[in-house]
């Protein structure tokens, strides 16, 4: 989940809707008491600081879509639109989980077609935009890039398309020091930035207009 802070200097940055996810760990969607309790505080928070929507999902043991959580996280987001994120893809029957998340009230489910990525997922992708029928946005994400979104926006029929297109950008560190690395990682990523790429944006936007 963003900070607060990030919200609020995004939403004077752009003019765009901006949709917040809110996940408080890495890992799974199977979330503990105080988790669904951080999850509801920072869904007031986005809502207090601008934000448009809502991401999020949530899963029982046993693969499915916790019905019983979503409904309760729903509630404190309306009247905010709320997408289902990709813990779409770790469900043990997408066709059930799509209806279940029909009839919990989700306008939107991105998903990569519970594979690896939205272009290897791509026929289970039109399979749930045709059980869709219009009820639910069905979103291809993962591993979109300038190469596959025609493809994949071609093969899906989808309408929408969620990607990162991000570029690695080098640290404007002088000084570094090759013996330390911040947090598990035996590389020095704080000395490469991830960063929106806008020649990339551009050029996806592009391909989807002409799509689209």
């Amino acid at each position: 989940s963003p900070h607060p802070g990030l919200l609020q200097v995004v939403k004077q940055c752009v003019r765009v809707p901006v949709f917040v996810m809110i996940r408080p760990r890495g890992g799974d969607f199977l979330y503990s008491d105080r988790e669904v309790e951080v999850m509801k505080a920072d869904i007031r928070l986005a809502k207090l600081h601008g934000a448009d929507g809502l991401v999020f999902g949530a899963l029982t043991e046993d693969g499915r879509i916790d019905t019983e959580l979503c409904t309760a996280l729903l509630a404190v987001c309306r009247p905010l639109p709320v997408t289902f994120h990709r813990a779409f893809d770790m469900v043990h029957d997408p066709l059930v989980a799509l209806e279940t998340l029909i009839s919990l009230g989700f306008e939107r489910v991105l998903t990569s077609g519970c594979d690896s990525s939205a272009l290897e997922g791509l026929s289970l992708i039109k399979r749930l935009a045709e059980q869709a029928k219009g009820r639910i946005v069905v979103v291809p994400g993962g591993g979109i890039t300038e190469r596959n979104l025609q493809r994949i926006l071609e093969g899906s029929t989808a309408s929408e398309f969620h990607c990162s297109a991000r570029s690695a950008r080098d640290s404007g560190m002088k000084f570094r020091n090759p013996n330390v690395a911040m947090g598990a990682s035996f590389s020095a990523p704080e000395y490469s930035i991830k960063v929106a790429d806008v020649a990339k944006v551009r050029t996806l936007n592009a391909i989807a207009k002409n799509i689209l």
